[in-house]
């Protein structure tokens, strides 16, 4: 499909990088984004099988049937160990197929939870990957305006996922009290400071890990500052 797309950005399912993998797209990848549904960490493709089950590596299962929606990737991970298993596609619902109609799988996750859950167990990571955006081969290498266009596109969704996990604080701060409030901030560079329309007074705006603000809030307080104000960020570009 890629072959004949512009742009994509591959989520869900299969992530970017691994359904380039098994579809054998030519295609570039623009920027990799490490992100997923519980955090900003890549994902895994596992071999997974039944917790009773006596499979302790690939190798025990040649000639048993695997279940999964990565047919190419999985024949190629078997490869390696030099055994043929009957690789089938699974269209869904792939952790509930063990044991009644497969002996192993071979599914993404994230955190672990849905394989257990279904009373199975990792053997092996098969591959680690991430969400990507993709263009057309040849759209990036003969198209400059539409390669420029494209890394803006990578450029915003960097942006997005940058902000994420930050928020911006903005706080009055007097001006005997400012190299005390300065002292305590964390910031990217350093904060912006501009005065207010009172003499003495200045307004501090600084960009934070949201993970901070906890901590953070009484210690301006403590520091001079007042008019303490959190606020969400859309984009955050460095």
């Amino acid at each position: 499909m890629a072959r004949y797309v512009e742009l994509g950005v591959l989520d869900a399912g299969l992530t970017g990088q691994d359904w380039v993998r098994e579809s054998g797209a030519e295609v570039h990848e623009v920027g990799a984004f490490i992100y997923a549904k519980a955090g900003f960490r890549p994902v895994r493709w596992v071999l997974a099988v039944p917790n009773d089950s006596p499979v302790q590596s690939p190798k025990d299962l040649d000639g048993k049937l695997i279940a999964t929606e990565v047919v190419n990737l999985t024949r190629r991970f078997f490869d390696g160990y030099g055994v043929k298993p009957i690789v089938e596609f699974s269209w869904g619902a792939t952790e509930a197929k063990p044991p009644e109609l497969a002996d192993a799988i071979v599914e993404l996750t994230e955190t672990g939870s849905s394989l257990r859950a279904n009373g199975l167990r990792i053997v092996e990571t098969v591959l680690t990957s991430t969400t990507a955006l993709v263009a057309n081969l040849k759209v990036w290498n003969e198209q400059p305006e539409k390669q420029r266009k494209i890394e803006q596109i990578r450029l915003l969704l960097q942006a997005a996922m940058d902000a994420a996990f930050r928020v911006g604080l903005k706080m009055n701060v007097p001006q005997e009290k400012m190299e005390r409030v300065i002292g305590v901030l964390p910031a990217l560079k350093r904060p912006t400071v501009a005065s207010l329309s009172e003499e003495g007074w200045y307004s501090v705006d600084v960009i934070l890990e949201e993970k901070q603000v906890r901590d953070l809030v009484p210690l301006l307080r403590e520091a001079g500052a007042t008019g303490i104000v959190e606020y969400p960020l859309n984009k955050v570009i460095f």
